[in-house]
């Protein structure tokens, strides 16, 4: 049959619903992150604290081990908010080298090939297409951080021969929402950078400035004006300290210079906040080129 003689009508299917849409975003966005064996390689490398950490679990909840490497004399360590608060440290920044990785794999390829137009052109919004990639990185990010935390918290409440879960809730609450907000702000943060360079290597680099330079900036400015306040722009010990008091561990910081809780929340909020309009003005279903 010729083609001018075909009649053609609107679809009256079943229609995928709008929720739907933004995993297919995620599924081959994870795919994409995925796809590297430098991704698995920096997977492996992340949870080799987790496996040193349940073995000093085991030994520290089991006499016989211990007396069998040759330990019988020495009590084992304290299993407790600074032991898991180092375990979330290490797991943390782990996190920063994964993400430096794949977050500029799910927006920077996009950018490059010019891909934005033709992925909007569908029934997908823009907060649609940044959710996606959202999820993407997010829960490529919690199978290093929150998820083997609370794996290693199970397995010491298992092992431990005294009632200890508990009494021990806390640290199990802090390790959860202590590793959400740091991966909530890497994940916005790797993707707002990367949406702006369009290089995968520099993408990565810019990453870790944008954690690391003002760090210093802000110690400069604390030991300049002999004040606590600079240390608001140190996002390593903002987080460090938020850490601490999520977990009930003892701070570490000089009392001097401790941060209330409600400026660092308001600190990492308006971070996230910028973050997301350097990604709303960079995202768009066009591109404006000037000759």
């Amino acid at each position: 049959m010729a083609v001018y003689k075909r009649s053609y009508s609107a679809y009256t299917g079943k229609i995928t619903p709008p929720w739907t849409r933004i995993l297919v975003l995620s599924r081959y966005a994870f795919a994409e992150a995925w796809s590297s064996k430098i991704t698995i390689g920096l997977f492996v490398f992340c949870l080799l604290p987790c496996l040193t950490s349940m073995i000093g679990i085991y030994l520290a909840n089991n006499p016989i081990a211990r007396a069998l490497i040759g330990g019988a004399g020495r009590q084992g360590f304290a299993i407790d908010a600074a032991f898991f608060l180092k375990i979330l440290q290490v797991q943390s920044w782990l996190a920063l080298v994964l993400a430096s990785w794949i977050a500029p794999r799910l927006i920077s390829f996009d950018l490059a090939d010019n891909a934005l137009p033709i992925l909007l052109s569908h029934p997908i919004s823009r907060v649609g297409y940044l959710f996606g990639k959202f999820v993407a990185l997010f829960g490529s990010l919690s199978v290093v951080t929150w998820v083997p935390c609370l794996l290693l918290f199970a397995y010491q409440g298992y092992t431990s021969p005294q009632p200890w879960v508990g009494d021990n809730l806390r640290i199990a609450a802090g390790l959860f929402e202590g590793a959400i907000i740091w991966i909530t702000l890497l994940a916005v943060l790797g993707l707002a950078l990367s949406a702006w360079v369009k290089w995968r290597v520099v993408a990565t680099g810019i990453i870790f400035a944008a954690v690391f330079v003002p760090a210093g900036v802000g110690a400069i400015v604390s030991a300049v004006l002999r004040t606590k306040w600079g240390l608001l722009l140190n996002l390593p010990f903002m987080i460090s300290t938020l850490w601490q008091r999520l977990l009930g561990a003892s701070e570490s910081a000089n009392p001097r210079f401790q941060l209330p809780t409600t400026a660092i929340v308001i600190m990492l909020s308006l971070a996230c906040v910028v973050c997301l309009g350097m990604l709303d003005k960079r995202i768009r279903a066009r591109e404006v080129v000037r000759g």
